[in-house]
Order: structure tokens, then C-alpha cells, then sequence
């Protein structure tokens, strides 16, 4: 048995020197410039913490979510494998016979060989942002790969040390998003929001209408989900154009207006629920959820639970007049003015035809390179900035777009200001380091009843709940206090 293991390592052992000596007899094109230094970029997560910070500031908040989550796989796989992987199999580093002295590092490490720590945090940061954020994941991972391959193409490590790291990595990535889910079931905890006394019963879903957006991420299965938990219930598939006709058709003849999609959609709903005076259930179903996390919505089931026993709360909800086509617009989480709606709109233009995390980069690029900070008249007085938001409610949460809120029917605006002057880039960097004062050199955050904006350029684009629209030359932000009825259980 003995003699059996030792045979097999020995074979191991052979493969990996022989793989090694291949890698360094080969000539690889244009490599001796660029593995070394991206290896050397990669220093201490340096490379990957500037990638995160990039996808931090011009990302979308899924994209944020990602960079952070990249961020932790990270540190989680750097500090188990130096203080765990390096000690547990003392491996000393390949002899450098064979391996050109261009390639070479300046500098040998001095750790054990087995495994590599900058395969397992480039593949920790990649895993972190693909199970939040694929279309990152797309863009970053052809990079991970390269600073692991070039690991051995300068002769620090055998191909099993980083396939040994590579693997540890991509695990710290799903202990970390188990970790990160059970932070999100614990956020999901009931605010202060008002009770709606008089909320009707609906055993079984009697009077609902309930629209599933098709196209927004929910899955297959929910529509059947519904029809058997709430079996008198009207369940309409639908998506894509037809979808605000849709919500207003069903919510003109339900007595209450059901809706199972991600941010945008339930914003489009909560529009069509105020329009015919109905409430409002929500069935969390989209790539984001904001608004159901900060009602304390954990999924199908609360909403069934709520509607059954009649258990529903006011919340007030933003407003902006004008809105699209001449109407008052509505916003359940938030509204902006500035950088991010032209981030949204560029990534909205090119998504469909480069995918998500590239139109992203071409996106931030885009802005960096060419945007100029909006002129704007705020109450009567002319501003020039980078970026207004405008919040549903009091966020938690440092910078210029915080994150989370406690209280849906407070029926305040938080406002967040980052003036112009200089590049967008570092200006929301700033911003983001100055959060947590009233008021900076760059950064402004207030509360408000509401909020009149004046002068505003013609083509400035506006995002509201994660949707976009060209803003009027003038508007007016309010927030109308329990306007809507929303169903959710007693705590």
C-alpha cells in the first residue's frame, strides 16, 4: 500500500516537472513583456483591489455588490492560505534551470511553493464577482488566468500549485456567498412602516391580479408557485413593451395588484397601483430586489402569508413632476441626475449587443473621457455636479449612493450632492471618503420635503429605481407620505 502511494506521487511529481519544462522550453510570443509585470501587478491583491475599485465607482449597484464580494473571497483565500495552505505541505519552489533569465523575477519568494496564493486570490476575486455579477466575471477572468499561468511562466510554481490555489480560490468564493447569504436573510427584518388598517383578506388569492414580468430574472417556476399557493389568484405572464399596459389593464379590475419582478418592474406596478387606488403585493422576483429587502420581504411566501391574513403597511413614495410624457414620475428607492444615469444609459445601449460587464467598462469609460458636470438651478440657486440622488426614505451608508433604509414611510428625501469641478472619478471618490459629513468640499447630504430643480440642459439623462428618461428642462422632488398600501406579515 505504502509502495503503491509512493508510486503514485512519484508520478504526480513527474507530470508536474514535465508540464513546467515544457512551459519554459516554449517561446510565447510577446509574453516575456507582459506575464512578468501583470504577475507583479498582482502583488499583495494590489491589481485586484484596483479592479474593484474601478467597478465600485462606475459600476451599477450590482456591479458594486460584485466588487465588494470579489473584495472578500479575496481576503478570506489570502488569509487561510497563508496562515493554513503554505504550512500544511512544505513544498519547496521549482530549480530554475531551463527557465530564461528574462523571464525570471527580480525578486524569488521565499514561502513554500504549494499552493499559490496569487492564483487562489485572482480566482477568489473572479469567483467572488460571478456569483454576483457574471458578465464582470467574463471580463476579469481572462486576466485571473493569465496572472495564474504567468506563475509558472516565470518559474515560481508548478502547474499543480496553481491549480491547487486556482481551486481554493473559487472555494473561498462560495463559502463567502454562503456567508454573504446569510447576512441578506438577517437584513431582512421589518421597518417602522405604519400599519394599513382595513387591508382586505384574500384566502387563496380571491381579487388578485398578479403580473409576472417574464424577462426580469424570475424563475420559471414561479407562475406555477403562485397558481398553487394562491389558486383563485389571476397570474399574467407577460414582459418586454407590453409590460406598463399590462400592469395598468390588471390593476384597473383587481382589487389588489400583484406583481412578481426586480426593481424596475415593481416600480412600474407600484405606478399603475397608485393610478387606480389598489393596493400593492410584491413577490420578489428580479436581479434586484432593494425594495422588497427594505420592507423585510424574504420571498413568496411572506407575500402569501400577508395577503391571507390582510397584513399590509403604508409607505410613502417619491415623486417627480414632470415625469415621462408629461406625468408625475414615481421612485420607490431612488432618483439621480448626473454620472450614474449616463453610465445607466450607455450600459442600457450597448448591454444587449457586448453583454453586461463590458458595455459596463465602455460605459465608464465613455463618462471619464467625455462627460462635464451638469449646470443645474437647485431651489433658485445655480450648482454645477457630478451626481444628485435623491433617496425614498433615509439610507444607511456612507457616500453619494448609500444602501439600505429602515423606514419606507418616513416621507423625507435623502439627498446626496457631489459637486463638479475636476473628473468625475476622483470627485466620487471623494465623495465616498466624505460620506458621513453634512457637508464637504465635494459632497453634500441633507433631508427633505422636497426639492425644485431648475435650468436643467437639454438630452441630461435621469435614472430613477434603475430605469432611464430624459429629465424635463425643470422638475420638482417630493415624496407623497403614505400613498401606497404595500401587503407584508407582522413581525
Amino acid at each position: 500500500m505504502v509502495d503503491q502511494e509512493l508510486t503514485w506521487q512519484g508520478a504526480v511529481a513527474r507530470w508536474d516537472r514535465g508540464l513546467f519544462d515544457m512551459v519554459a522550453r516554449r517561446h510565447w510570443p510577446g509574453a516575456d513583456r507582459v506575464l512578468p509585470r501583470l504577475g507583479r501587478a498582482a502583488n499583495h491583491g494590489v491589481l485586484w483591489g484596483g479592479t474593484a475599485a474601478a467597478i465600485a465607482v462606475f459600476g451599477s449597484t450590482r456591479g458594486r455588490k460584485a466588487a465588494v464580494r470579489g473584495m472578500a473571497s479575496l481576503a478570506l483565500a489570502s488569509a487561510t492560505i497563508n496562515t493554513v495552505g503554505k504550512w500544511s505541505v512544505r513544498r519547496a519552489r521549482p530549480q530554475l534551470d531551463g527557465v530564461p533569465a528574462v523571464r525570471q523575477l527580480t525578486t524569488q519568494p521565499r514561502t513554500t511553493s504549494f499552493p499559490s496564493g496569487h492564483s487562489a486570490s485572482a480566482f477568489a476575486f473572479t469567483a467572488g464577482l460571478a456569483l454576483e455579477s457574471p458578465g464582470w466575471a467574463a471580463v476579469v477572468a481572462p486576466v485571473a488566468a493569465s496572472v495564474a499561468f504567468s506563475r509558472i511562466y516565470t518559474g515560481v510554481h508548478y502547474p499543480s500549485d496553481v491549480a491547487a490555489g486556482a481551486a481554493w480560490g473559487v472555494a473561498a468564493g462560495l463559502v463567502v456567498r454562503r456567508i454573504v447569504r446569510g447576512a441578506q436573510e438577517a437584513r431582512i427584518v421589518p421597518g417602522d412602516e405604519r400599519a394599513a388598517a382595513g387591508a382586505p383578506a384574500l384566502p387563496e388569492g380571491e381579487g388578485l391580479t398578479v403580473v409576472v414580468n417574464t424577462g426580469s430574472g424570475s424563475s420559471a417556476a414561479v407562475p406555477a408557485l403562485l397558481r398553487e399557493r394562491l389558486p383563485k389568484a389571476e397570474v399574467v405572464e407577460c414582459a418586454g413593451p407590453d409590460l406598463p399596459a399590462e400592469l395598468a389593464a390588471a390593476a384597473s379590475r383587481a382589487t389588489v395588484l400583484g406583481v412578481c419582478g426586480g426593481d424596475g418592474t415593481i416600480n412600474a406596478a407600484a405606478t399603475a397601483a397608485l393610478r387606480a387606488g389598489v393596493p400593492l403585493a410584491v413577490f420578489p422576483g428580479g436581479t434586484l430586489n432593494h425594495f422588497a429587502l427594505d420592507l423585510g420581504l424574504a420571498g413568496l411566501d411572506d407575500t402569501c402569508r400577508a395577503l391571507t391574513a390582510g397584513e399590509a403597511v403604508h409607505i410613502g413614495v417619491g415623486r417627480f413632476t414632470p415625469g415621462p410624457e408629461g406625468e408625475s414620475g414615481y421612485f420607490l428607492n431612488n432618483f439621480s441626475i448626473g454620472a450614474y444615469p449616463e453610465l445607466l444609459r450607455h450600459r442600457l445601449r450597448w448591454g444587449p449587443r457586448i453583454g453586461g460587464g463590458p458595455a459596463a467598462l465602455l460605459a465608464a469609460w465613455r463618462v471619464l473621457r467625455s462627460e462635464r458636470p451638469v449646470r443645474l438651478r437647485l431651489t433658485g440657486r445655480p450648482r454645477s455636479v457630478w451626481l444628485l440622488f435623491a433617496g425614498n426614505g433615509t439610507y444607511h451608508g456612507t457616500g453619494p449612493t448609500p444602501r439600505r433604509r429602515d423606514n419606507l414611510g418616513e416621507g423625507l428625501l435623502d439627498l446626496r450632492l457631489v459637486y463638479g469641478g475636476g473628473r468625475p472619478g476622483p470627485r466620487l471618490l471623494a465623495a465616498a471618503f466624505a460620506g458621513p459629513l453634512t457637508r464637504s468640499p465635494v459632497h453634500t447630504a441633507t433631508r427633505q420635503r422636497s426639492l425644485r430643480i431648475g435650468d436643467i440642459p437639454p438630452g441630461t439623462a435621469l435614472a430613477y429605481d434603475g430605469e432611464y428618461a430624459e429629465a424635463p428642462p425643470a422638475l420638482v422632488l417630493d415624496v407623497l407620505p403614505d400613498a401606497l398600501t404595500v401587503y407584508r406579515p407582522r413581525p
